[in-house]
């Protein structure tokens, strides 16, 4: 039963981690308290697989081999049989992740990995008082993680290093990116470098710099183009003629002068949050966001092909 994950909570995340992992082999047991959400959920996951087998993005496999290794539990412990990894996606309250954790450490099998799927919840916060607390740890996926492979796997203090590396290479096999923490640290990685991009994002706006339209062009038309295949160390290196040492001789202190007057939050909330709402509401009514966040899935299939197409006829 070594290729059994548990899927607990079934809604956005808990779907998109199913697709994950039935794809890259596994066979996917998928619970939720509120069972009724489990079947619909399974629907859900149907017509995804069918949009991802249309695009080739099943590696090879039909929508109907990839379905037939998901399957409804009808209860937690029928989830946790047998299961090597477990994937908690309850909602991110602190109360919630003790309860849900305490009732997984007591029934896994001994040697599961217990893996969180939190997007800001430190694992030492709901975990430090568990028998297993060695085998528990976050492993947080950029969503949808079929679409966006990149995952945080981060420790808490007593998680055993044994463990980091299973869900790592886990996490790989089944075609997953895996960022490994070497430490807890509140945000992560990706909030943290997504929080700093929307924290200035938001001061220009309130300065009145520019709009909110302008600015996410900036970034989907400029330099974001370089993060759809690489990073910021990668990019400064190649920015300059003598690579990162050379630019930061170049650069740093321009980018110091700018942090200066980067040092103090703008607060999101009341007016500046009214004015961002109304500028995106006549770009996009309310109304169509449903619809444009399937395009957005769309558009990362199309770039996800695009990528891997190019990285085997022009290299990583």
């Amino acid at each position: 039963m070594a290729d059994k994950v548990a899927i607990i909570g079934a809604g956005l995340i808990g779907r998109a981690w199913a697709i994950s992992f039935a794809r890259g082999g596994r066979r996917v047991a998928l619970y939720d308290e509120e069972g009724a959400i489990v079947a619909r959920t399974l629907e859900i996951i149907a017509g995804l697989l069918g949009d991802l087998e249309a695009r080739g993005m099943l590696a090879g496999q039909s929508a109907t081999e990839v379905l037939a290794r998901i399957a409804g539990a009808a209860s937690i412990e029928a989830a946790l049989d047998g299961a090597a990894h477990v994937q908690e996606n309850v909602p991110e309250d602190l109360a919630a992740k003790r309860a849900i954790f305490t009732r997984i450490d007591a029934l896994a099998a001994p040697d599961a990995v217990l893996a969180s799927s939190s997007s800001a919840i430190l694992p030492s916060r709901f975990t430090e008082a568990l028998a297993g607390r060695h085998r528990c740890l976050i492993a947080h996926p950029i969503n949808p993680p079929y679409l966006v492979p990149a995952v945080e796997l981060v420790p808490a203090p007593w998680t055993d290093p044994a463990i980091i590396e299973r869900t790592r290479s886990l996490m790989s096999a089944i075609g997953q990116a895996p960022i490994v923490m070497r430490r807890e640290l509140d945000g992560f990685i990706m909030n943290r470098l997504q929080g700093a991009l929307l924290q200035e994002a938001f001061r220009l706006v309130a300065g009145g710099y520019a709009s909110a339209e302008d600015i996410d062009a900036g970034i989907c038309k400029g330099i974001g183009l370089r993060w759809a295949f690489m990073g910021p160390f990668e990019t400064i290196d190649l920015n300059a003629p003598g690579g990162v040492a050379d630019y930061i001789a170049r650069y740093e202190g321009l980018y110091r002068t700018l942090a200066q007057s980067q040092a103090e939050p703008v607060p999101w909330s009341g007016a500046l949050a009214e004015r961002v709402e109304a500028e995106r509401s006549r770009k996009l009514p309310r109304a169509g966001l449903a619809e444009r966040q399937q395009w957005r899935d769309r558009r990362l299939m199309a770039l996800a092909l695009h990528l891997a197409r190019d990285e085997k006829e022009i290299g990583k």
